[in-house]
């Protein structure tokens, strides 16, 4: 059975795409934390940060730097999740982008 993510990109469930070439998409998550949210994946289903290939990330690097470009932001934070203790909820490596164009983005409580 495929994950939600793996369904997005497969176009069975629709999002709101920001950016996508053959290796990446990017989209904006539907239940955003900050003014700009947006969710960059992998197309290619690996679990999580610590089940993806070295190589992988810096080909997403260049891509997440075209996602901000796209989006004409240049301040944001970058989140991802490894494990369910950590929060990770959606097991599809996800990177959150988040931004704050009209002031400074807070920093949550973790506990």
């Amino acid at each position: 059975m495929d994950c939600i993510f793996c369904k997005i990109v497969k176009g069975e469930i629709p999002s709101k795409k920001v950016l996508e070439n053959e290796k990446f998409l990017a989209f904006y998550d539907i239940n955003p934390i900050a003014p700009i949210h947006v969710l960059i994946i992998p197309k290619e289903h690996y679990e999580k940060f610590n089940d993806t290939p070295n190589e992988l990330f810096s080909e997403m690097a260049a891509f997440i730097k075209e996602v901000a470009k796209a989006l004409n932001i240049t301040d944001y934070r970058l989140i991802t999740n490894n494990g369910s203790n950590a929060g990770q909820e959606i097991f599809h490596l996800h990177i959150h982008l988040v931004s704050n164009p009209s002031g400074k983005l807070k920093w949550p409580k973790l506990t």
